[in-house]
């Protein structure tokens, strides 16, 4: 019988790309975790401020500046340790704001959609829940944002010749 196996490789300590997979899974389990314990505390905390969420969208809109810029300098080919042009340990710094992001934005993501969950099942009984409504709305799009924008500044650090990937599988 001739069948074909997939080829699996050897873990060789690479950083690979992040799957999108692996931060559903990680704002999946920080949401249940969220929703339980704000369902246990919740009457002991305070209200949540409607701004509580901006700093994942200044961190967003960061990340796609220094994307734009990343992503010109590599399709210019300006790459190295000459005035001017991107270094690569810059360049590889960059790639770890990235990643880490892409992860803070998991984590957020969960923080705010375990929150944004409880909140619309107690809405019709609490007023607090409808009054913190907006801010876990506010929080969960900054949450999703900062994600969306460190992956697309991982993508950007990507040369040229790099072998596309499905980020997705």
């Amino acid at each position: 019988m001739n069948r074909r196996t997939p080829q699996h490789k050897p873990d060789d300590g690479r950083m690979g790309p992040t799957r999108i997979r692996d931060l559903s899974a990680i704002a999946g389990v920080v949401a249940v975790v969220v929703f339980l314990l704000v369902r246990v505390s919740y009457g002991s905390m305070p209200p949540l401020p409607l701004l509580a969420g901006v700093v994942l969208y200044v961190l967003a809109a960061l990340e796609v500046v220094i994307a734009f810029v990343v992503r010109s300098r590599v399709d210019d080919r300006e790459i190295g340790a000459h005035r001017g042009q991107l270094h690569p340990i810059t360049a590889a710094r960059v790639l770890a704001l990235a990643k880490a992001s892409a992860i803070l934005g998991a984590l957020a993501t969960g923080v705010w959609a375990g929150t944004l969950v409880y909140l619309l099942t107690r809405q019709g009984e609490l007023a607090a829940a409808r009054d913190d409504l907006p801010s876990a709305i506010v929080g969960l799009v900054g949450a999703i944002l900062l994600a969306v924008a460190a992956l697309w500044l991982e993508y950007c650090c990507r040369t040229p010749d790099d072998p596309s990937e499905d980020l997705t599988a």
